[in-house]
């Protein structure tokens, strides 16, 4: 079965990448495994000494549940079956990671839409994700 991992920050580009998605699901004869990932960064500074490391834990399940929830009901509409995932760290670190160790055949990621640039200066999660990845990376723009 194919399994495709779409990043998802909760922005108006991610919810694309997922509409691309459900389009491309009538492309297989068997609907894909969806994977729903969404990186938190973690919190800076020495939160940790004035808070709880479960408060955190929660703080980090809860923004990223919210970043998710319009993906989600993208693909609960589309009734394809998905799996949501939220960890810590560098977005395109964490991406390529997950991707290999779930054994996804298929990334799919929203364009920035920065500019050549911008993306040059400031550089970019999507460049960073398609120079790491031995895994296809489709670029929804």
């Amino acid at each position: 079965m194919l399994k495709i991992l779409l990043p998802i920050d909760g922005s108006e580009r991610s919810s694309k990448a997922v509409r691309k998605t459900v389009e491309m699901t009538s492309w297989y004869k068997e609907i894909p495994e969806v994977h729903l990932l969404n990186v938190q960064f973690p919190l800076d500074g020495n939160v940790s000494l004035f808070i709880n490391q479960s408060d955190i834990k929660q703080y980090h399940q809860e923004e990223g549940m919210k970043c998710l929830q319009n993906a989600c009901e993208l693909l609960e509409q589309a009734k394809i079956t998905y799996h949501c995932h939220i960890t810590l760290g560098d977005p395109a670190d964490m991406i390529e990671r997950f991707a290999t160790a779930q054994q996804c055949d298929l990334i799919v990621i929203s364009a920035r839409g920065h500019g050549v640039i911008k993306n040059l200066l400031l550089g970019s999660v999507v460049n960073k994700v398609m120079q790491l990845s031995s895994i296809p990376v489709l670029l929804v723009k």
